[in-house]
């Protein structure tokens, strides 16, 4: 297993020990995300409904008190997904030449870490060993548009790790916010991570 700073644990999740973990999970996505916690009552249809979908895999980060501090997940986007037909619904408004992007990508639907947790690279490893040996062309995310007064740390990450532009300041349906969804090629670069036994 892969040893993080402070005794951090990172591992690939089995839908068993992710729906177990379930609320655990959603507390850190609220926790990062400075959302009410009434969102988890709201969130968890949703991510249980996401484990059935196509090629969908999770990895969490455990501390030594068998605490999540860190989870990802994500699956195969395709045609009729929510997320999907909003993204193409998007680049086809704004005319951009990105719709390649979506014929095989991994959606990388959540990656979350405390924030007492942040800092220390524990999000690149999630991220890269969800991403490790996924079979799909290239992945996709959407996150906030990055304020210039104050970038965020999941910014940082995604431009590190090579994520291009593939929409700007895109509105969800139901969200008031702007958006950008990312993009980039897989694999990854750098070496693999270890390869833990799945928790």
């Amino acid at each position: 297993m892969t040893a993080a700073p402070a005794r951090v644990t990172i591992a690939p999740l089995t839908a068993r020990a992710f729906l177990d973990r379930l609320t655990e999970a959603l507390s850190v996505y609220v926790t990062a995300m400075g959302y009410p916690r009434s969102t988890v009552r709201q969130r968890a249809p949703l991510w249980r409904e996401h484990v059935r979908r196509p090629g969908w895999r999770a990895v969490g980060a455990i501390d030594a008190d068998d605490r999540l501090t860190g989870v990802a997940y994500g699956y195969r986007g395709t045609h009729g997904q929510w997320w999907h037909d909003e993204v193409r619904r998007g680049l086809t408004a704004a005319h951009r030449d990105g719709l390649g992007w979506l014929a095989d990508y991994f959606e990388l639907t959540e990656l979350h870490v405390l924030p007492a947790a942040q800092g220390a690279g524990l999000g690149e490893r999630v991220l890269r060993m969800l991403l490790h040996d996924c079979p799909s062309r290239s992945v996709l995310l959407s996150t906030p548009e990055l304020d210039p007064r104050s970038p965020a740390r999941a910014w940082r990450l995604y431009r590190r790790l090579g994520f291009l532009d593939v929409l700007r300041s895109h509105q969800f349906v139901g969200d008031p916010r702007p958006f950008a969804v990312l993009g980039r090629a897989l694999p990854l670069p750098g070496p693999p991570p270890p390869g833990p036994d799945p928790i």
